[in-house]
């Protein structure tokens, strides 16, 4: 892509909140840009990953206003890595009461990753707060799609990286990588576990963008400890949904109009999940980016999204 959009300058947020969702945590939540804006709320990956600050700026903050939040056990959110009442359907609800707790009668969502899954199952819960979806790399929490980059799939693109992440396995347990990997980081030796967590965010870090990216890598290593527990809690249980349940209740939001943006070369959430997902949302518009693989920080990727914030009103 020849024109490469700026972010917009850095800001610090307006107002902080600390909202208690449970007797067990506490989330961190933030507004920044304009407080008479159109509300949208950024809804981060992992599970387990965060927000940060350069998520501010994709968002006109003259325009917007910009609701960050770390959900359960992740940033500033306490308890730090905490996976006790940390389910799916406490995550839908907690963007409710973050809603109610703001006096937001309707919002716009984006969503990437995970965030994307969080994003598509809280609008098909509550259809009357979403008024339009911006979701990037498609992660619809298939049982296929937790196995394509945990056991089988993305370790034939990244054989090299894949073979460094799998190194301390034993041989009878490599059928089953994701259960090999709960079993140590949630263990009671907290050497083994603090390595797993490092393997687990390295190998997802290595693998989220087209060219080997430092930075990309780095951002990934600074959480490995909420990512790699909280990943590995919410897929070892399927991420608490039935099955195919987002394709299957996509009837609930089929007027809701939902910008997908997927990069072509996508290894962690491979783009047929976004091209599923498309072919049975009407309201959908899909973006396909050439040369990107899976990070929000891709060039492509982060040009789409910018280009699609800039047209408000075509997104309420």
């Amino acid at each position: 892509m020849n024109n490469v959009i700026q972010l917009f300058p850095s800001i610090d947020p307006y107002e902080i909140l600390n909202v208690n969702v449970s007797s067990n945590h506490c989330l961190y939540v933030e507004q920044s840009g304009n407080p008479k804006g159109i509300p949208v709320i950024f809804l981060h990956g992992g599970p387990g990953a965060g927000t940060s600050a350069i998520y501010r700026r994709f968002f006109n903050p003259n325009i917007y206003r910009i609701i960050l939040f770390d959900q359960r056990g992740c940033g500033k959110s306490s308890p730090y890595g905490s996976i006790n009442d940390n389910t799916t359907q406490d995550l839908i609800n907690d963007i409710k009461v973050i809603l109610l707790k703001l006096n937001i009668k309707k919002t716009i969502i984006y969503g990437g990753s995970w965030g994307s899954t969080l994003a598509l199952l809280f609008a098909e819960s509550y259809p009357e707060l979403v008024s339009s979806l911006v979701l990037r790399g498609i992660f619809l929490c298939r049982l296929s799609d937790i196995k394509w980059f945990y056991q089988h799939g993305a370790h034939e693109i990244f054989p090299d990286y894949w073979e460094k992440f799998i190194a301390d396995v034993p041989q009878n347990e490599r059928e089953d990588i994701l259960k090999a990997f709960h079993k140590r980081i949630h263990g009671k030796n907290k050497n083994i576990s603090s390595q797993f967590c490092q393997k687990w965010a390295e190998w997802e870090g290595k693998s989220s963008s087209l060219l080997p990216s430092k930075n990309i890598i780095d951002q990934f290593s600074q959480c490995s400890e909420s990512l790699s527990k909280i990943e590995t809690h919410y897929f070892i249980n399927n991420c608490f949904i039935d099955e195919n349940q987002i394709l299957i209740n996509i009837n609930k939001i089929k007027d809701i109009k939902c910008e997908i943006v997927h990069g072509r070369y996508d290894i962690v959430c491979p783009f047929k999940q976004a091209f599923d997902l498309h072919k049975v949302y009407p309201a959908s518009n899909l973006n396909i980016i050439d040369n990107a693989g899976h990070s929000l920080l891709e060039p492509g990727i982060k040009n789409k999204i910018l280009e699609i914030f800039s047209k408000p009103n075509e997104l309420i």
